[in-house]
């Protein structure tokens, strides 16, 4: 009988100790990687000048052709939905540490990674296309490296009449004839120096269901985001056409198009904020 008890209790310990172990093991967090891809539809878009015979080409729903030289955007204020709802959000209110710059022409940027994410079962994503107006200050001393980061000269996402970033930067050409085109979104401010006032508001808020919930534990979930540059003209909220001149409705530069046709680009980049949340962008796959 006291052999009985022995052999109970030792195979008790055992049981404890192997699942203190087994817990030990599990991580408390853990890094997420997301992944964006940059298409036209379901193509992976190459980058050219105008004479570029390998630069992916385009054709919108109105039928007009269109390539780029560059893509740059900003994504910030992101937040991880676990599948219970409960909101992780990675540094929202820290530009340094929580926002990038998503450039084509630097395949590093495509993949940016979360540090530190707990571990759990993550059903959604949330992001920002652009910069939340209580930050969209260029403001260098609290943070020089995204100020440094978007103020690059091979970047230059600083949008100096509206005081604050550029969240899409987009150049190229449009139709046969290969004309240019240059598309830039961001907000504005009103009245003067010191006493600005918001104008129009560029920033979009993206929503997007994960098609596998990502696991974060022993091992590190990539998120891979596409981001179809095909709704820039062909979007869910506004059909494009563009066309260059002086005229109120004119839009394909910067320097000529107005807020209002600038929005049109914000709605269809980033979703109009009621029924839609998504834009451009869709979760093409998980991988845990």
């Amino acid at each position: 009988m006291k052999n009985l008890k022995k052999y109970l209790l030792s195979a008790v310990i055992s049981a404890a100790f192997i699942s203190c172990n087994s817990n030990d093991d599990q991580p408390v967090a853990n890094n997420v990687t997301l992944e964006f891809n940059n298409t036209f539809k379901d193509q992976t878009i190459v980058l050219g000048d105008a004479t570029a015979t390998n630069a992916t080409v385009n054709t919108s729903t109105a039928g007009q052709t269109h390539s780029f030289s560059e893509l740059k955007y900003v994504i910030s204020n992101i937040r991880l939905i676990k599948a219970d709802g409960t909101e992780i959000p990675y540094n929202v209110n820290d530009l340094d540490k929580g926002a990038t710059v998503i450039d084509q022409a630097k395949p590093t940027s495509l993949n940016y990674v979360l540090n530190n994410i707990p571990a759990g079962e993550y059903k959604q994503i949330k992001f920002g296309l652009g910069v939340k107006n209580s930050l969209n200050t260029l403001d260098q001393v609290r943070f020089p490296n995204f100020y440094a980061a978007a103020g690059a000269n091979d970047t230059e996402m600083m949008w100096e009449w509206g005081a604050g970033y550029r969240f899409t930067k987009i150049e190229g050409f449009y139709d046969t004839d290969k004309k240019e085109l240059s598309i830039h979104t961001g907000s504005t401010v009103e009245g003067e120096e010191g006493n600005y006032t918001q104008g129009v508001d560029a920033y979009r808020d993206i929503t997007l269901n994960l098609p596998t919930n990502a696991i974060v534990d022993n091992k590190a979930p990539k998120i891979v985001i596409k981001a179809d540059f095909d709704k820039l003209l062909s979007g869910k909220t506004h059909t494009i056409t563009l066309s260059s001149g002086t005229g109120m409705d004119d839009n394909a530069t910067p320097n000529v198009h107005t807020a209002v046709q600038m929005l049109k680009f914000a709605d269809n980049l980033g979703g109009n904020g009621t029924n839609d949340t998504s834009g451009m962008f869709s979760v093409s796959n998980v991988q845990n």
